[in-house]
């Protein structure tokens, strides 16, 4: 089993920054891809950003230039640097680990920008 814990999220001013950092524990094996989702109320659930094991990176266009994610191997803990923040990005963001064994989430944090 997988245990990932969120920690990072709070409130921002627009234009302000945010680091979000997710914590990943237990039996992690072979690591396929690993990402961040947010979810705003009344909204789906949409991907953020995603590594993969190799190190390459996708984002969805609303966050491309601003967001930054990063693995830490050493650490076990992947990261999500976020900049230029807007109101839009106000959501609760999960992370997750896709390995061999199987897809994991985390708890969810609140990010919320408002000035």
């Amino acid at each position: 089993q997988v245990q990932l814990v969120e920690s990072g999220g709070g409130l921002m001013q627009p234009g302000g920054s945010l680091r979000l950092s997710c914590a990943a524990s237990g039996r992690i094996a072979s690591i396929n891809n690993m990402g961040w989702y947010r979810q705003a109320p009344g909204v789906q659930r949409d991907l953020v950003a995603s590594i993969t094991w190799g190190g390459g990176t996708n984002y969805a266009d609303s966050v491309k230039g601003r967001f930054t994610i990063s693995w830490d191997n050493a650490k076990n803990t992947l990261y999500l640097q976020m900049n230029s923040l807007k109101p839009d990005d106000t959501a609760v963001y999960y992370c997750y680990l896709d390995t061999v064994l199987g897809h994991y989430w985390g708890q969810g944090t609140q990010v919320t920008v408002s000035s």
